[in-house]
């Protein structure tokens, strides 16, 4: 396993609704940033249909099957370039659709998320919760844990991948106008209270009136920002990441006297109440 991954974000603009131009943009770009030396390649949430659909019927034809012809060529792609890459994506599966993510690498499709937390918000008002539980995938290039946008909201969301071992969170993503807080800070410190690299890819542009902020980052795992996109041009960015870095959870600031570890400190006894369901 290589201690240094170079990871891309492709931030760009999907068309709603155009998932065979959508794809195609990203092979493209994926084969740009593999020439470029990344290993792991990262497109933002919906951007294989777009997100701003109106309803669930209308959004039904841009939805696809885990795996199925787009996740197909994505990985025959990633074989050819010898990378790794994430896409979102909406997914039917027999009467049920979600909003999706899926990794894929050299050997095929790796897995998927369905997204766990929605807001009302796009095609997250009409597409049913994921019913699977967040998964770490051990891969050549470190421990990759899935989650999308809003879940980042949720802290337990990083830090149960940080407990399952996660050495990068990718967080694909479509932040509207408004959100700015976001990347500046929630981002940031979802990294480093759990000691772990993060990539979040944003799009931009605007979709049925609707603006979308960019600034995708690739953030180390002591909290600080190795690469940032702009908030309206679209643009791929690189940072390398040390995976030995993340998997060293304890922080010795002054031996003996000042030592900090935000896994080995926790006291679990203590937090039950925020496993309780919604009262």
């Amino acid at each position: 396993m290589p201690p240094v991954v170079k990871i891309a974000a492709v931030q760009f603009d999907p068309k709603i609704t155009e998932n065979g131009n959508n794809l195609e943009r990203m092979l493209k770009e994926l084969k740009t940033a593999a020439a470029s030396g990344a290993k792991l390649v990262v497109f933002p949430e919906c951007a294989l249909s777009g997100y701003v659909f109106s309803s669930r019927a209308e959004a039904k034809p841009y939805m696809e099957t885990i795996p199925g012809p787009s996740t197909d060529r994505l990985a025959a792609a990633c074989k050819e370039l010898g990378v790794y890459a994430v896409m979102g994506m909406l997914e039917k599966d027999g009467s049920k659709c979600y909003n999706a993510a899926v990794l894929t690498g050299p050997g095929g499709l790796i897995g998927k998320y369905r997204k766990v937390h929605l807001p009302y918000l796009g095609i997250d008002r009409f597409v049913d919760h994921g019913d699977r539980p967040f998964q770490v995938y051990k891969t050549p290039i470190g421990n990759i844990g899935l989650f999308i946008c809003y879940d980042t909201n949720f802290p337990e969301s990083a830090r149960v991948m940080a407990l399952m071992g996660a050495d990068i969170l990718v967080l694909p993503t479509n932040w509207p106008e408004g959100r700015d807080r976001v990347p500046r800070y929630v981002i940031i410190c979802r990294a480093f209270e759990n000691r772990v690299h993060l990539v979040a890819c944003d799009r931009v542009g605007k979709e049925r009136g609707g603006g979308f902020i960019g600034t995708s980052k690739i953030i180390r795992c002591t909290g600080d920002t190795i690469a940032q996109a702009s908030t309206n041009q679209e643009e791929t960015i690189y940072g390398e990441v040390d995976l030995s870095e993340a998997r060293q959870k304890k922080v010795v600031v002054k031996p003996g006297e000042f030592e900090l570890d935000f896994i080995a400190d926790r006291r679990p006894e203590f937090y039950g109440e925020i496993t309780k369901a919604n009262r």
